[in-house]
């Protein structure tokens, strides 16, 4: 089952911290929130991610193009020898498509746009959003209900607002 993780927001609330860099890309314990929510589905078996991005995508890009080299150790020969020996592997057995969907695209446009990565059941979230929930058991409720979609909630204490269900 694909993860689909929406990454192209502006992140206008944080704009300390996302004016160079998605909001996802903020870091929490030296690894970026994007990090941290993958990490969460890998450990429910869902290592298959589609990212969604616009704003600072490029950002995104460079991370997944250059992540074992941020995850591992490497020897570096520079010169007329240059090549790069890894030391190890990095453990994160991970399928990552980067996907740009458009500066003004909406939710459900940006899961449009990455339709053509998907088949069968998906699982869609924000990107930025970290929250503790057992994917078997929200899984298991999806299927046990015979619904499209199923929605979670976090209920946090916020002055832009909660969604009431």
């Amino acid at each position: 089952m694909r993860v689909v993780l929406l990454a192209g927001g502006l992140g206008t609330r944080m704009r300390e911290e996302t004016e160079y860099k998605p909001k996802p890309m903020v870091e929490v314990g030296g690894r970026p929130v994007l990090w941290h929510l993958m990490k969460l589905f890998a450990n429910y078996g869902l290592k298959d991610f589609i990212i969604c991005t616009c704003y600072r995508g490029d950002v995104i890009k460079d991370y997944f193009l250059n992540y074992e080299a941020r995850t591992i150790d490497f020897t570096a020969f520079l010169g007329r020898e240059s090549r790069v020996e890894v030391h190890g592997a990095h453990g994160d057995d991970w399928r990552v498509t980067v996907a740009n969907t458009g500066a003004n695209t909406q939710t459900g446009g940006r899961v449009n746009r990455v339709g053509h990565y998907l088949s069968g059941r998906f699982i869609v979230t924000y990107g930025d959003g970290l929250a503790d929930v057992d994917i078997n058991q929200l899984l298991s409720f999806h299927e046990s209900h015979g619904r499209l979609a199923t929605v979670t909630t976090v209920r946090p204490l916020s002055r832009f607002g909660v969604m009431v269900g």
